[in-house]
């Protein structure tokens, strides 16, 4: 049985499709998931990049493209009331709700669908204590243990390579994005393309020239 690990933000809607359509992907084969949220924030500060909303024709992009994206593959997806938000209560809601920190899938699928199929604002207060109260957390989102997990789960993302989310790690190997899912599937189907020179060719082309400033 293959072990995967998903990485991923509630701010990311993509994260969110990936998630919904990992089932499926991954069907008729033998796999576990430890779902692991991360902070994307600590992603894009150690790496010197800016987040798709934040470029504007970027984040117009985004936001067709998810729409399009939730309607094509069968997930309902509805843009919450701002965005980007600060996914930091709901990502210490998800450690919370288990000891080592990795919610089950049922834990995710609730706090994704809070955040990108109800509209609303992802924080609202009275939102946010009516999913606690059907979730049920194990400790408070002040917790230090939880927020240590959460670090901790971050921490452990960068440092496996990941630069985004969704990521799915197995076997050393990292799947990024919603749009990597099929290639995933290939290589747990143990596709031919992984077993030549091209995945660890890649990283060795050139750099010809960087950009300055």
């Amino acid at each position: 049985m293959k072990q995967l690990t998903f990485y991923f933000d509630f701010i990311s809607p993509y994260a969110y499709l990936a998630f919904d359509k990992l089932p499926q992907v991954l069907q008729g084969l033998s796999f576990s998931v430890r779902y692991k949220p991360i902070l994307f924030a600590s992603l894009l500060k150690a790496h010197g990049s800016l987040g798709p909303a934040e470029i504007p024709a970027k984040r117009d992009w985004t936001y067709r493209h998810v729409l399009w994206q939730g309607q094509a593959q069968g997930t309902p997806l509805a843009m919450p009331a701002v965005h980007p938000f600060n996914p930091i209560e709901l990502l210490r809601l998800a450690v919370a709700c288990d000891a080592q920190g990795e919610p089950n899938r049922w834990v995710c699928e609730r706090i994704f669908k809070h955040t990108w199929a109800e509209g609303g604002l992802p924080s609202d207060p009275q939102r946010l204590a009516a999913l606690m109260a059907e979730l049920q957390p194990a400790r408070e989102r002040s917790d230090e243990t939880v927020k240590a997990q959460l670090k901790a789960h971050s921490d452990e993302a960068l440092a496996a390579g990941a630069f985004g989310v969704p990521t799915v790690a197995v076997d050393g190997k990292l799947f990024w994005g919603l749009d990597a899912l099929p290639m995933l599937r290939d290589y747990l189907d143990g596709g031919a393309w992984f077993q030549g020179p091209a995945w660890d060719a890649a990283p060795q082309v050139p750099v010809g020239i960087r950009r300055q400033g």
